[in-house]
């Protein structure tokens, strides 16, 4: 493509060569600069990509574009100035790419919690209306039916504009995705007007260095969609949404429990059933109805009627959003294994202390016989986080099976070793078992009748990370062992 085509939407001060020049490729990481491509130099939180600009020339660039002076010589080299790289980044790859988001009806999900969830809810109601969709978020891409993996919850500009491209190629038609506020604040959406923007919740998260510097800054970076989207869908009952809603430019649709709320739940149910875990509500507003929702917990009524809102506004037909909603499944979310009618068995991805209060809460709302909690922690990260795990844990479970979780480069007798610190305090009962495969296995041997078995920390996740090396493992897989070696049953159909 034209460097000048590349560069309509970007405000730049040319330091020295000429834009009539085809660009091969754009690259913000030298390392994948092709010959005849562009190299984009990012100042950012750990590495300053200006000084990668020799390696980029060196592998071929015809083009720079930097936020400083480079010291590039070669005069057949373009050298452009701009005063952000990462927007710039982002703009040009829009161009680049012909500007994907265009030619799909796009939804853009914020918040803190729900935004997975809400996220597969929107996209199931959007395939079984007949259409075709796109995802992206914390558990990847999927095109088509196709998987692609993706590094962050919202991909760099390049890739996430690439991941456009596909879609638009294999032939979706709409296109949901989850906006992190990172996403925001480092200009990986920028450029893009939603058509619609959604907002599930906010609670102080990613708050430190190479995040956010504060719960404000937090709070601003959500509310920032709701200036890039045509019509936002908005929790009507969390306590920030006077400020998500203050400075919005959008047509704003509610849902809730609040009268005020444009869709709102009513009549409540916890249901319990065969080992399944579902929830109930009779909704009002701009849908009237009985929903089921075919995940537990209180937080998903919130997510199901998130997802309604947006499938009304969307224009699906009820019937559609109904039947999405009560046969929803979403990998490692409060995800439900029906493997036995005794006891039910789930995987969730809560990995710290809040995250697993919340869950364990969730459960405990349906009055199980036992909780047993299967979990570990991370290697290399904080042991606050274990000693926060131990203590919730242990406080909220009959039974808690300690084993491995990620260890990377700690030895797991040392991770177990801190957890059990914080499980001291709680007095819980506990096994360890740091093989994780036979930790589940263990779980269901001695499972009781109306007990719940909760795989807490992996989720979706297919791998544990031990010393550098991603070994393949799989919650759904051991639980599908366990019930195979314990009982004697298969149940492989359900991978």
């Amino acid at each position: 493509m034209k460097l000048e085509q590349i560069l309509t939407d970007v405000e730049y001060k040319i330091l020295q060569g000429t834009l009539d020049k085809d660009v091969a490729d754009i690259a913000y990481d030298s390392r994948k600069t092709v010959k005849g491509g562009m190299f984009v130099a990012i100042q950012g939180t750990v590495v300053d990509g200006h000084k990668f600009i020799d390696s980029a020339v060196e592998a071929g660039a015809e083009v720079i574009v930097a936020e400083k002076e480079t010291g590039v010589e070669d005069k057949n080299i373009t050298v452009l100035q701009v005063e952000n790289g990462r927007k710039a980044l982002s703009l040009m790859s829009a161009a680049y790419f012909d500007h994907p988001v265009k030619k799909m009806i796009t939804v853009g999900i914020t918040g803190t919690k729900g935004k997975s969830t809400t996220e597969h809810m929107v996209r199931d109601i959007i395939e079984k209306s007949g259409k075709t969709c796109g995802i992206i978020g914390t558990v990847g891409a999927f095109i088509n039916g196709k998987t692609v993996p993706t590094k962050h919850t919202t991909p760099e500009s390049y890739e996430l504009q690439k991941l456009f491209a596909m879609m638009v190629e294999e032939g979706c038609e709409y296109m949901v995705m989850e906006v992190s506020s990172q996403g925001i604040k480092m200009d990986r959406v920028a450029g893009i007007e939603f058509d619609y923007g959604v907002f599930t919740n906010i609670s102080p998260d990613h708050i430190g260095p190479g995040e956010h510097e504060n719960f404000e800054e937090y709070l601003s970076c959500k509310a920032e969609l709701f200036r890039r989207c045509k019509t936002g869908i908005i929790n009507r009952d969390d306590e920030h949404y006077d400020d998500i809603v203050r400075n919005a430019s959008c047509r704003i649709i509610t849902f809730g429990t609040r009268e005020e709320a444009d869709m709102r739940a009513r009549d409540i149910q916890h249901v319990s059933k065969g080992g399944e875990l579902s929830m109930e509500f009779r909704a009002e507003g701009i849908l009237e109805g009985k929903i089921i929702v075919g995940l537990p917990g209180r937080f998903n009524i919130f997510n199901a009627l998130c997802a309604a809102c947006t499938g009304v506004a969307l224009g699906m037909p009820e019937e559609v959003i109904l039947h999405a909603l009560e046969h929803v499944n979403v990998r490692g979310r409060v995800e439900v294994m029906p493997v036995s009618e005794d006891f039910s068995v789930l995987i969730d991805f809560a990995h710290n202390g809040v995250s697993s209060e919340s869950v364990l809460s969730t459960l405990r709302e349906y009055n199980p016989h036992r909780i047993i909690s299967i979990f570990g922690c991370g290697g290399n990260r904080s042991k606050v986080r274990r000693y926060e795990m131990g203590e919730v844990i242990g406080r909220m479970s009959e039974l808690a099976v300690i084993t491995s979780d990620n260890p990377r480069r700690e030895d797991v007798m040392d991770i177990i070793e801190d957890i059990k610190v914080g499980m001291a305090k709680s007095e819980g009962t506990y096994v360890v078992i740091p093989d994780r495969e036979e930790a589940v296995a263990y779980a269901l041997e001695h499972a009781e009748k109306g007990d719940m078995i909760i795989l807490l920390g992996k989720g979706h996740e297919e791998y544990q990370d031990i010393n550098g090396v991603k070994h393949h493992y799989s919650e759904r897989e051991a639980v599908v062992k366990g019930m195979k070696k314990v009982y004697g049953k298969d149940f492989s159909f359900m991978l």
